[in-house]
């Protein structure tokens, strides 16, 4: 991933980050210094936090922030989250888009279309972000693709190094 252009984001796009991810996931966000990293044939931009790429601008038109995997794992997340049972977590961790049989719980105020954290239950470590195609109140269940894998362990952003 070829970075396009890094520079230091101001102090309203800051607190737009924080709010969101503190109203999204209920996260405390902290850091003292932001940096926004485009990249130039990436379809997600980064922020580096203190150095750290702990979050990411996901969505078409790549203006919703949301926690990388390292972000979500230094700052877990309190909402919007799937647990993966053992099973799930080889598919998961390679980018596969987790099944309902794989689920063992998810919040139930996701909505069809939300950004969401998926952990896996022994240790509750994230291996993904995800996009729920359902609402969270019906993830669990017997069958069917539920939830879209936008970024995950070991994927280009995952390894990308600053």
């Amino acid at each position: 991933m070829q970075v396009k252009s890094r520079h230091h984001l101001r102090s309203d796009a800051i607190r737009r980050i924080e709010e969101t991810l503190a109203d999204q996931l209920g996260v405390e966000l902290t850091g003292d210094s932001f940096e926004h990293v485009e990249f130039e044939d990436a379809p997600v931009d980064l922020v580096l936090v203190d150095g750290d790429p702990l979050v990411a601008y996901f969505g078409a038109d790549g203006d919703e922030p949301f926690l990388t995997v390292r972000g979500a794992n230094e700052f877990p997340p309190e909402k919007r989250v799937v647990t993966v049972d053992a099973g799930a977590v080889s598919f998961v961790s390679g980018g596969a888009d987790v099944m309902r049989p794989g689920i063992v719980e998810a919040d139930d105020a996701i909505a069809s279309g939300d950004l969401v954290a998926i952990a896996e239950e022994t240790h509750g470590k994230v291996l993904a972000i995800g996009r729920a195609l359902e609402a969270g109140t019906d993830l669990v269940g017997d069958e069917g693709k539920v939830v879209e894998s936008v970024h995950h362990v070991g994927d280009d952003l995952y390894e990308q190094t600053f």
